[in-house]
């Protein structure tokens, strides 16, 4: 397969993937990448040296795997696992990045016995009902990702989940490097500035926007420079941050349908799949930075699966105030909209429940006063049948 980059945490991790991917692609490196979920397609969870995983290699990988495991019970999960790193073995890479998908300890992609660099990003509570509900259990099951001897990279933590990754890094005697005590990731004069313990990088600002894709980006640098790989250098390094890619991640929705119903009122349109309280502080911050701009109104179109704290996703909104649409979508799982609305009033904002994103996006837009900054958001499934709308958005 290639030297590994395996990266767990609760939030942040896609990112992180993202930016190690175009780090390294931005180097000339042969790069694979397995990540979830997928937004519109299958195959955006595998990518083979770059690319989406063509349909043709596809159908032929499913055929081997499936024939290899025998009519045995597997999970969409391990085969989608199994699928990637045969595809992977095929045809070795400079480096692999895989992120994992639920947890970490018992993940199907915990298979590695010496990957290069395991990564941790923010850890906080989600996903109560498998992890939880204690933040020191999902920080154990985060940590089970750690292997002897292997460097890992650990974002700012909660006390109690910090305790827990240094007591399985100090068992492991893997050295870990910890983001606030070894090296530092922080915005200055528009540039990020990442400050290890030897030298001071000084970089282009990452492409994905908001405050906290700094340090998202602060972790992947850490991460690359750990892999110590001569064939990336600093400049590398700046050009991957500047291009990364990550659909679904406070994307600018700038083609299809809505985007065109938005363009004619003037107001914007963006994209982020933040479904828990953690991913709510940043995103609430990333839109405050953006009305700060120049004023306008900020309104949010929400929909989220019924096992997500709403309540507590909405409550750092309350300083910027936006108005809120709430709808479903198609999942047996999502939150009725009215009870969305009903977190989203207890939370101190004016919210509405709607049928449909077009009907929320409608509303929305008919509201007198300036053109609005318009925010789709929730889950990463209400996300992704928002680009599946117009084969314009899909992701590539």
């Amino acid at each position: 397969m290639g030297p590994v980059v395996h990266v767990a945490g609760t939030n942040g991790k896609g990112s992180t993937c993202a930016y190690l991917r175009a780090i390294g692609e931005a180097a000339g490196l042969k790069v694979h990448m397995l990540a979830s979920p997928h937004l519109v397609r299958f195959a955006e969870r595998i990518r083979i040296a770059g690319k989406l995983i063509g349909e043709d290699e596809l159908s032929q990988r499913i055929d081997e795997v499936e024939a290899a495991n025998a009519g045995e019970p597997i999970s969409f999960f391990e085969i989608t696992t199994c699928l990637a790193f045969h595809a992977f073995a095929q045809d070795p890479a400079d480096l692999c990045v895989v992120e994992v998908g639920l947890g970490g300890r018992f993940d199907g992609t915990n298979v590695f016995e010496a990957p290069a660099v395991t990564v941790i990003t923010p850890v906080d509570y989600d996903h109560l009902e498998m992890l939880g509900p204690e933040l020191s259990k999902i920080a154990w099951e985060k940590a089970g990702i750690i292997r002897a001897g292997r460097p890992v990279v650990v974002a700012r933590q909660m006390d109690e989940a910090l305790g827990v990754i240094e007591r399985e890094a100090d068992s492991l005697a893997a050295p870990m490097t910890l983001m606030g005590r070894d090296f530092d990731a922080y915005e200055q004069a528009g540039r990020l500035v990442v400050q290890m313990e030897d030298r001071l990088l000084d970089l282009p600002p990452p492409s994905l926007f908001g405050g906290h894709q700094f340090a998202n980006a602060g972790m992947a640098v850490a991460a690359i420079l750990a892999l110590d790989d001569p064939r990336i250098d600093e400049d590398a390094i700046g050009r991957g941050l500047a291009s990364a890619v990550w659909p679904g991640r406070f994307q600018a929705l700038t083609k299809g349908p809505l985007a065109a119903r938005g363009r004619a009122r003037g107001a914007d349109l963006w994209l982020d799949g933040a479904h828990n309280p953690h991913a709510g502080a940043a995103l609430a911050d990333a839109v405050t930075q953006l009305a700060a701009r120049d004023g306008r109104p900020v309104e949010l179109i929400v929909g989220m699966l019924g096992r997500k704290d709403a309540s507590g996703f909405f409550r750092h909104f309350k300083p910027l105030g936006p108005r809120v649409f709430t709808t479903g979508f198609e999942s047996p799982n999502a939150t009725p909209p009215e009870d969305l609305a009903g977190a989203a009033g207890g939370a101190g904002l004016e919210a509405e429940a709607v049928d449909g994103v077009e009907a929320a996006l409608a509303q929305a837009l008919a509201l007198p006063g300036p053109p609005p900054h318009l925010i789709i958001c929730g889950s990463l499934h209400f996300v992704g049948d928002v680009l599946a709308m117009s084969p314009e958005t899909w992701p590539t």
